[in-house]
């Protein structure tokens, strides 16, 4: 097994608060808008987004 990574850097013209809210707690929303073809969609299964939450994520077809 082997580890692989891809570090890369991004300017945005946003907040660092608002970035960390829109990849972190709300990413189960913005995933699938953003990368369709990998993220179907993702499902909440138990839970309110706290510590504990469980969340489905569903890929496509093929």
């Amino acid at each position: 097994m082997a580890v692989i990574k891809y570090p890369q850097e991004i300017k945005v013209g946003v907040s660092p608060k608002r970035m960390f809210k829109a990849m972190v707690t709300e990413s189960y929303t913005i995933l699938p808008r953003i990368m369709p073809v990998a993220i179907k969609s993702i499902e909440l299964l138990h839970g309110d987004g706290g510590a504990g939450t469980i969340r489905q994520t569903n890929f496509p077809d093929g």
